[in-house]
């Protein structure tokens, strides 16, 4: 018999500007599930830090607004205000254009705790000493004597000439930024995300532009039906390849794209046409590059990061944050607040949360689900407490806001309020879905897929916490990688994709699973969906970014939306189906309704079935096997959406005239049940008989027999 635990668990919510009385919550432990005193022990951090802050910052407000006063900062008379934490200088100076870069003339003055100031006053005629767009540095001499020339951690612009490695920080501070004209969207019930990358947005073989992703992606993205753009490689990252995750300037919007108004403008007509924008955060780590990144930026390797071979990531060559340092806070939380505030970015997806959740990174790790794995010396309480912290922050200051973990490890309440002693999230990635489908495709013939295998990894989520489905992301189309298309249709992707060239067995068979392996991680996998650009229309090939190996080539750095375009190519059938797939969800719903009632999961039909949002969906991945006379529960019907018609690629082998009506047989604990006649791909079916009972979903496998 399970042995249970009871206790009382004393929530004290200090908020920013008040605080509210003691709260009080009687939680239930399972001794044999996890340790109740580890998820108090969080919460206590948590709570003692909020304290803290509270006593010697001012409050969280104020701290996280650190933004506003570190770095180089000008005043409305034109002053320049300059702050910098760096415990292991010697001394500090501020060089750059406006002083002849001499290294010495501007000192900054020391402070107490590792900080250091300078306050440089406007000049006679009331312009500011240092101009925007002129260059600077920060001029540590290290413990050693060595001058080092640093870019401030909380600088806003670098940018790097093409006949120079590394960057050089801008001063931006222009005589007019750009003022918002437009309101967030609304908090979104079904989200819809349309994962995106600035840089490789366009056919041609360059880095894009801020202003083409405004003017050419973004309308496609609408179109699409998708209302969140989640923008990676945001944060200012010296290697390109390193796809934005090895950031060297948290501050700083990526200058290769354009500037920060450009940024500023695209975000805004995003939220002219409705659309969430949400920034990929890279707070699990930072670049090991110095000379334009934090790495040892007052000369030693403990500023920011965890000293010696605690602060090295073995498998990513990057440096670990101490998440315990209060700087180190400081800094994560105001980056937060600037992206949301200057920006007016909508929320975050955070990377790499397992790395930081564990001592042990994750490496060499695997998760079986024991609670034992989620509880104990081995996780970094500091970390967690970090990310409890950020959202309390997040979600305070601006509630309408969204977060978004990406765990491999399945860490129990991550996307549970703080204020129950969770981690704060709303949504977290249901990353073991994409893997399932390679696997599946990599490993095994049609006719041996397990369909409780699929059903059980699409539905295993944990209770009362969202999750984000996607068959693929950025990760599925790296370079030795491939997507779901290039593994369904490899080599003949190059040759047979033309509807002037016969179709073949390959060809037909990949863009029907195409389409089913998507809606079916639509609508069961999660309450939120995921696609990365270009993966909607089946795009070839993979993702590689140019660098050394590949001689600097683009050719794999971009994104052919033209293909769509040309009517004489099977792209558009796919890409069609997709925006048709999410204009039903946005109609019908069903990734804001209740996890889905799973009523069929037939291993020799190869049939699954389930009800979700009033809709009844059903697929059959069976290779060559069609169906006739399969009952379903349905009163009135006619079709909505089917995948077998020709704007989708399909053959055209049903009548969308014909109403269809049930009879009075009893099927799974429904009065009136339906007897299909033929069943071939995909069709969404509309019944008018019942309230709010808007439509049903039929998903049918390709049948290799041509019956009509």
């Amino acid at each position: 018999m399970e042995s249970t635990n009871t206790f009382l668990i004393y929530i004290r919510d200090v908020f920013l500007k008040q605080k509210n009385p003691v709260r009080v919550a009687l939680i239930k432990c399972s001794t044999e599930a996890f340790s109740c005193t580890s998820s108090h022990n969080r919460y206590s951090l948590f709570y003692n830090h909020l304290k803290n802050i509270e006593e010697n910052e001012g409050g969280l407000d104020k701290f996280s607004k650190s933004y506003k006063t570190f770095g180089v900062n000008q005043f409305v008379d034109g002053g320049i205000y300059c702050k910098e934490w760096a415990p292991g200088a010697e001394a500090v100076f501020l060089a750059g254009d406006f002083n002849g870069w001499n290294p010495f003339s501007h000192p900054y003055k020391k402070m107490e705790y590792g900080k250091w100031e300078l306050f440089i006053p406007p000049g006679q005629d009331g312009y500011p000493p240092v101009p925007h767009g002129s260059k600077l540095k920060v001029v540590i001499r290290a413990q050693n004597g060595e001058l080092l020339y640093r870019i401030s951690p909380w600088a806003r612009y670098v940018v790097r000439d093409e006949d120079k490695v590394n960057y050089d920080w801008v001063h931006w501070s222009p005589p007019q930024s750009y003022i918002h004209k437009h309101p967030s969207p609304k908090r979104l019930k079904s989200l819809r995300i349309y994962e995106s990358h600035v840089g490789i947005a366009s056919p041609e073989g360059k880095v894009a532009s801020y202003k083409n992703f405004t003017y050419n992606v973004l309308p496609r993205i609408k179109d699409l039906g998708y209302n969140c753009v989640q923008l990676m490689a945001i944060m200012e990252h010296a290697y390109y390849a390193s796809f934005g995750y090895q950031v060297t300037s948290f501050f700083a919007a990526s200058s290769r794209y354009g500037t920060p108004d450009d940024l500023k403008e695209m975000i805004d007509i995003a939220h002219s046409m409705g659309i969430t924008v949400l920034l990929d955060v890279v707070h699990s780590h930072a670049s090991k590059n110095s000379e334009d990144g934090l790495n040892k930026f007052d000369g030693t390797d403990s500023c920011f990061f965890h000293s010696g071979h605690r602060g090295n990531h073995q498998l990513w060559d990057s440096r670990l944050f101490d998440y315990a340092n209060w700087e180190v806070l400081r800094f994560l939380l105001s980056n937060l607040r600037m992206w949301i505030e200057d920006y007016r970015f909508d929320g975050f997806r955070f990377d790499g949360v397992t790395s930081m959740l564990y001592h042990h990174h994750g490496i060499g790790t695997g998760f079986s689900g024991d609670y034992n794995e989620y509880f104990g010396l081995h996780v970094d309480e500091d970390a967690l407490c970090y990310l409890m912290l950020a959202n309390h922050m997040i979600k305070f200051l601006h509630p309408e806001c969204i977060t978004i973990a990406e765990d491999v490890s399945g860490m129990p309440a991550l996307c549970r309020p703080v204020a129950e002693g969770g981690g704060g999230f709303d949504y977290r990635l249901a990353m073991a879905i994409p893997d399932k489908w390679i696997q599946i495709i990599k490993e095994l013939k049609d006719e041996d897929w397990n369909m409780g295998n699929i059903v059980h990894t699409l539905t295993n989520r944990r209770y009362e916490e969202k999750y984000i489905a996607y068959a693929e992301s950025h990760d599925q189309a790296l370079v030795g990688d491939k997507t779901l298309a290039f593994r369904l249709m490899d080599a003949e992707m190059y040759t047979n994709m033309s509807v002037l060239s016969p179709l073949t067995p390959v060809i037909d068979r990949g863009i029907q699973l195409h389409k089913m392996i998507r809606l079916i991680t639509h609508a069961l996998g999660g309450e939120s969906y995921l696609n990365f650009m270009g993966n909607e229309f089946g795009h070839p090939e993979w993702l590689d970014f140019p660098r050394r190996g590949n001689n600097e080539s683009y050719h794999y750095a971009r994104r052919q939306f033209n293909l769509t375009e040309d009517h004489l190519l099977r792209y558009r059938f796919l890409n069609a189906f997709d925006r048709d797939m999410n204009k039903w969800e946005e109609k019908f719903g069903w990734l804001a309704s209740p996890p889905a009632y799973v009523s069929e999961k037939h291993e020799s039909n190869k049939v699954i079935a389930f009800e979700r949002a009033g809709l009844i969906f059903i697929f059959n991945f069976h290779p060559y096997q069609s169906y006739v006379d399969y009952r379903v529960v349905i009163f009135k019907y006619e079709i909505l959406l089917d995948s077998d018609a020709a704007e989708y690629g399909g053959h055209q082998r049903l009548d969308h005239s014909t109403e269809y009506f049930s009879e009075e047989y009893p099927h799974n604990y429904r009065p009136n049940s339906l007897m299909v006649s033929k069943i071939f791909f995909f069709i969404l079916l509309s019944s008018e008989l019942l309230l709010k009972f808007f439509g049903q979903i039929w998903s049918l496998f390709w049948e290799y027999l041509g019956e009509g």
